[in-house]
């Protein structure tokens, strides 16, 4: 009886685990807002388990779009920043600013030190007023996040649409990486545990 009810038990355990009939699923995957949006890439496709967009909603869609393309940007230069000072790279009269987290009450300790907080609220600033669609300009964004307006190209209008698409899936996806890279990164610091090569850990 006990081999028999194993056996069952098995048995249960590998239909959970067995692929969905592959019609059912790709019908169940279609049907889904946005499942075909730049981003929705294997093996998760659509990602989304909190159901935020699935009222099919353009509008949210793009405005939850928007602040990821903006977060993955941040996170892209915040972890070339951080792994640029950890590799002793400073600008010249910061020689002696630690890396890591420590760099800001560091620089709070001394006139200079608040001079570069200073500078760095004031292209926050700027770059929070820039970096958007200025829509009081005759200008069209091409997609959400596209802040050219009309004054920036380096060269995008003479790619094809499928460079283009390719180029946009690799800054989000680069975004994302970013993003779970620098939080891995002050993690780690904080838990003064090193990921970095050689066991280097910044602000120790």
């Amino acid at each position: 009886m006990k081999i028999v009810a194993t056996l069952l038990a098995f048995a249960g355990c590998a239909a959970a685990f067995a692929p969905a009939p592959q019609g059912r699923a790709s019908v169940a995957l279609s049907e889904k807002p946005f499942s075909d949006a730049l981003g929705a890439m294997a093996p998760l496709g659509l990602f989304d388990p909190l159901g935020l967009i699935a009222d099919g909603s353009q509008a949210k869609f793009d405005a939850l779009r928007e602040r990821e393309l903006k977060h993955g940007r941040v996170s892209m230069l915040a972890v070339a920043g951080y792994l640029t000072t950890a590799a002793g790279i400073r600008f010249p009269g910061a020689e002696n600013i630690p890396d890591g987290l420590k760099a800001f009450p560091a620089l709070m300790e001394s006139q200079d030190g608040m001079n570069v907080l200073y500078q760095m609220g004031a292209f926050f600033v700027i770059a929070e007023i820039v970096n958007r669609d200025a829509t009081w300009l005759d200008n069209e964004a091409e997609f959400v996040g596209d802040y050219r307006n009309g004054a920036l190209d380096f060269g995008w209008d003479k790619f094809d649409d499928a460079t283009k698409l390719k180029k946009r899936t690799i800054e989000l996806n680069n975004g994302r990486a970013a993003m779970m890279g620098i939080w891995g990164l002050v993690t780690h610091e904080l838990m003064g545990v090193s990921i970095l090569p050689g066991g280097y850990l910044p602000g120790h």
